[in-house]
């Protein structure tokens, strides 16, 4: 049966107890603070204008998202693939849905809110960096502030050294990147790819 309905979803699950809807706040606080001064990784949700959806990895070192107050994030962007799929997106639509994440902790912070591409010298200047620096900022209107429990990630196994698979495994991403459009161009290995990546990151 296809669910079409919140009435029929809340026939199969029940309604979340009042504990879980006390969780969801509407802006910062001590420990949601301390969660993102903590984090070295987020994924950024994203849709456009005609509903189509996008999530985007970012990471750095812990705290590399700045809190401004309790209602204002700064989020850096250097320079990727120049897709800008997530700056499209919030152009389109104003919004942005964040997963933080704390290696080893397995409860998850995730920030909803209003969402602004920034350029302005004040915001770029927090993240100065000789090699890196922030292109643009994107600046996010805190709306919702929820702490999920640790079901997921200890499910995954997600921060276990015994869930880690053997790189080996699978082929280098330049290999995958070729099969997929049927292309074929010259491939660098993954140890080829990881010491790219290292030195484009180091300081």
């Amino acid at each position: 049966m296809k669910i079409e309905t919140e009435a029929q979803l809340r026939q199969i699950y029940g309604e979340p107890v009042d504990r879980v809807k006390r969780k969801q706040l509407a802006a910062l606080e001590q420990h949601s603070v301390r969660f993102i001064e903590m984090a070295p990784f987020v994924v950024l949700a994203s849709t456009n204008g005609r509903g189509f959806c996008d999530s985007s990895p970012r990471g750095g070192a812990p705290g590399f998202v700045k809190i401004i107050d309790n209602h204002t994030l700064l989020i850096p962007d250097a320079r990727g693939n120049n897709l800008l799929d997530s700056h499209i997106n919030i152009l389109e639509t104003g919004r942005i849905g964040c997963l933080f994440m704390i290696p080893g902790m397995d409860e998850v912070l995730r920030v909803n809110g209003r969402a602004e591409i920034r350029t302005d010298s004040d915001y770029l200047g927090r993240f100065a960096h000789p090699k890196h620096p922030a292109v643009s900022v994107i600046k996010v209107a805190i709306e919702e502030v929820f702490l999920h429990c640790a079901k997921a990630l200890m499910r995954a196994g997600l921060w276990q050294a015994g869930s880690q698979i053997d790189r080996r495994e699978f082929p280098s991403l330049g290999q995958m990147v070729n099969d997929q459009p049927g292309e074929q161009v010259a491939v660098e290995s993954q140890a080829e790819m990881a010491e790219r990546y290292r030195k484009l990151l180091s300081d």
